[in-house]
């Protein structure tokens, strides 16, 4: 039966049993030796100040007193053990009168813990003396070891030296650049801790430090760099942004290059290569296409599994052979094991470990000197310490778990991705968020930032990050996605989505209006937006105009069609199977790449697209391997994190039309052409009218709309008009007056060409204050100027 309206436990149409009892996840914090925070979780509750209505007892169950109970706010009391507790251990506070036995965090200590002093391995020439420190603030004793190589006995053993704020230190005489040095930090054997101790020794490695050998090794004492010299004419606005997403190994792996090149820095700005057709491929390429950013997909270092462990199990496996992966554990790259270091094989093959720090200077000195910005993708949200059911004490995890990461009461870790880094309470990884950024900044000149999984890092860090790296500096990121911490998600100081983004967002409004939601498509004429002819002319309206209720600016979100993890464009809108490489509807996927370039704001484009790259050789089954006796999971077309060949730029078609007698299937040359057309449009003088920063008036976009919803016109601030037709049939644009003035049609389904303009055509120039009507035909689209 339905409950009375009247009835007092209701709500949202249910009874709620014992509704007018509190509801106790009580808190408990150590804040210092004789300061035990304890919460409730509302204002109004019962204090209780007798001593013995509480009892505190260590991990061990030795019972400490308590000496007093003080009020300190509403909902909190503050506990005072007698004579004090050792902060760094774990404690229980049994509170008797709530029948609760609660653990302490160490949250009140931690969330003032901090220091300034310099972290890592560093040569102080001034003094000849080599410097390391470690921030591990419960560890009893930390040990540095020192190799001249990788791999063998250490060399040194030396004690660090408990300094402030849980920072331990070691002053070596002398300059140990070029050595090989990791750690061990001893501590108690209990919950939520990974010490060393007399059973169990773990070795990990310094997640300052600037080399690291292969993740699974030790780090690298390395100098710093000095950084490529500033682009000439600034970093790029961020409305000017045209951001280039694209994975060193990809861009790569297929470029006519000795194979010890193949798949690093110096490959990838390698100039004056060609391939069969003489076109330029590779760092070329991206000069011809106009692009002002090259965004690249991580470069710190990351997690992949030992060659010598993959081959042993997927040498001859046909699977992984098909993939591209029976030789190595091919990785996108966000699974960050050390962020300060750069990712080690991105280094030329068989050259010495640290080398591809000052490759990876030169790259961003190359992209500079052409006056392209240099952005890098970062993952501070996780990192690689707990991935495929493994779990690895690289650093953070050995260091001090409930410092780095997301625990609840019984360290048990938060995270869809095996953790979820602590950058909220934390200053310490605070500190480490925003000094990877500056270290990038400082030492090799890069320009921006691309944050995975934004929404995971507390919106306060954000704002910090933003502060300490300057205007200038480009960031955007994902708005993605909630964190499992019931804590985080519940601050609005901490948690946050699009309408309160301290960055600038994937606006994936956008995206799902122009092509079509990421996931798997089943429909051709619903799951590929407008331009794949679903009609829905009102979201499309919005995304051109950045109307969409979270855009405040045009800067708030950044504009795209696909990017690494998304269905790749052509894939979509591949003519027959979802599969991009046996042909391609180029006529919708034009239309999608005229939208996105049309609308304002910054926009960022997926490697590959002007070229139709495709994902097709990876099916959208799943398949399961088995390396060292656990899972491994590869999820086809879906996501291809792990599979080389699907990622991979086939340079060889660039400059080809493939076709029969009687269609084209795969017109490579002329997509290019129209994909570097749509650039060079928005760079022009004309083009500034997409690229703005604040709110466009009413009126800026000018729309006309047929009674056919799959067509859509607009004038863009009296300077650039469009004519789409998305429609499997032929339609007419009524009754258009244009402003005044000579308009020149620069572009059609089959051709951009803004510097001359179309060589003919009924609309080639049209005169403004004149009325028109348009026959347009079906899957098509116009282009015109004001001149």
């Amino acid at each position: 039966f339905e409950p009375p309206i009247s009835a007092v436990n209701i709500s949202s149409g249910n009874l709620i049993f014992a509704y007018n009892q509190q509801k106790l996840p009580v808190k408990a914090e150590i804040v210092s030796p004789r300061n035990i925070r304890l919460l409730f979780p509302s204002k109004k509750v019962q204090y209780i100040y007798s001593p013995d209505q509480y009892t505190l007892t260590t991990y061990g169950g030795k019972i400490i007193s308590i000496k007093r109970v003080f009020y300190s706010a509403p909902g909190e009391l503050q506990i005072v053990p007698t004579g004090g507790i050792d902060i760094r251990r774990l404690h229980y506070l049994e509170i008797k009168y709530l029948q609760k036995k609660v653990t302490l965090s160490y949250d009140g200590w931690f969330r003032s813990l901090y220091s300034d002093k310099e972290l890592g391995a560093n040569y102080l020439r001034a003094s000849d003396q080599t410097v390391i420190r470690l921030f591990v603030p419960r560890a009893d004793s930390v040990f540095v070891f020192l190799y001249k190589k990788p791999k063998g006995r250490a060399l040194k053993r030396i004690p660090l030296c408990a300094a402030s704020d849980g920072i331990w230190e070691a002053t070596i005489p002398g300059n140990f650049e070029g050595w090989y040095y990791d750690f061990t930090a001893f501590g108690p054997d209990e919950p939520g801790n990974y010490f060393s101790n007399d059973k169990h020794i773990i070795h990990f490695s310094d997640p300052w430090g600037r080399v690291s050998v292969d993740s699974f090794g030790p780090c690298r004492i390395w100098p710093k760099m000095q950084p490529a010299t500033a682009l000439k004419n600034g970093i790029p606005k961020m409305e000017d942004l045209i951001a280039y997403e694209v994975h060193v190994q990809d861009f790569t792996r297929h470029l006519p290059l000795a194979d010890s090149l193949k798949g690093t820095f110096k490959a990838f700005v390698r100039s004056g290569l060609k391939n069969a057709q003489g076109e330029k491929i590779g760092f070329d390429h991206l000069l011809e296409l106009g692009i002002n950013a090259v965004h690249l997909m991580p470069v710190q270092e990351f997690l992949h599994y030992p060659n010598a462990d993959w081959q042993k199990a997927f040498l001859n496996d046909p699977y992984m052979i098909e993939q591209g992966i029976n030789k190595e554990n091919y990785q996108w790259g966000y699974r960050t094991t050390h962020a300060f270091a750069l990712e080690s094989s991105y280094r030329v093959k068989d050259s010495q470990w640290g080398s591809q720090n000052k490759d990876f200077r030169d790259l961003v000195q190359a992209f500079h000197n052409r006056d392209i910005a240099v952005i890098v993708d970062l993952v501070f949200n996780h990192t690689a310490e707990r991935m495929d059911g493994r779990q690895f004490h690289f650093n953070f995890l050995a260091m001090d778990a409930p410092y780095f990461y997301r625990m609840d009461e019984n360290f048990n870790f938060y995270g869809a991705y095996g953790t979820e880094t602590k950058s909220e309470e934390r200053p310490m990884t605070r500190r480490w968020i925003i000094e990877q950024c500056t270290n990038l900044i400082n030492q090799y000149g890069v320009d921006g930032f691309r944050i995975d999984l934004a929404g995971l890092t507390d919106e306060q860090t954000l704002k910090a990050l933003r502060e300490a790296v300057g205007p200038d500096i480009i960031i955007y990121g994902e708005p993605w996605i909630g964190s499992s911490d019931p804590d985080y998600e519940k601050n609005p100081d901490w948690d946050w989505y699009k309408k309160d983004a301290p960055i600038t967002f994937f606006q994936d409004e956008t995206r799902n209006a122009f092509k079509g939601p990421p996931s798997n498509p089943k429909n051709k004429l619903t799951d590929r937006g407008y331009a794949g002819g679903n009609g829905e002319r009102e979201s499309v309206k919005k995304a051109l105009a950045a109307a969409f209720p979270e855009d405040k600016t045009p800067l708030s979100g950044i504009n795209y069609l696909d990017i690494h993890d998304n269905w790749a464009l052509a894939d979509r809108f591949a003519k027959t199977n979802w599969d991009g490489r046996f042909g391609v509807d180029e006529a919708a996927y034009k239309i999608a790449a005229t939208l996105l370039f049309t609308s304002p704001g910054p926009i960022v484009l997926h490697g590959g697209s002007e070229l139709m790259r495709s994902k097709g050789v990876a099916s959208l089954k799943e398949v399961v391997k088995y390396l060292n006796g656990k899972a491994l999971y590869f999820h086809g077309k879906k996501d291809t994190y792990n599979l080389a060949k699907a990622n991979a730029f086939v340079w060889d078609n660039k400059g080809l039309n493939i076709g029969d007698k009687s269609s084209v299937y795969c017109n490579y040359e002329n997509m290019f052409d129209f994909w570097k057309g749509l650039i060079a449009l928005r760079k022009s003088m004309y083009g500034k009218v997409f690229r703005i920063a604040e709110k466009p008036p009413t009126g800026y976009y000018r729309w006309f709309e047929p009674e056919n919803s799959k067509l859509l016109g607009y004038v863009v601030n009296n300077t650039v008009f469009v004519l789409i037709n998305t429609d499997e049939s032929a339609d007419v644009f009524k009754d258009i007056i244009l402003p005044d003035g000579k308009w020149r049609q620069i572009a059609d389904i089959n051709t951009i060409d803004l510097a001359n303009g179309l060589a003919s055509g009924k609309y080639k120039v049209l005169t403004g204050q004149k009325e028109f009507s348009f026959e347009i035909p079906p899957n098509s689209l116009f282009i015109w100027i004001r001149k």
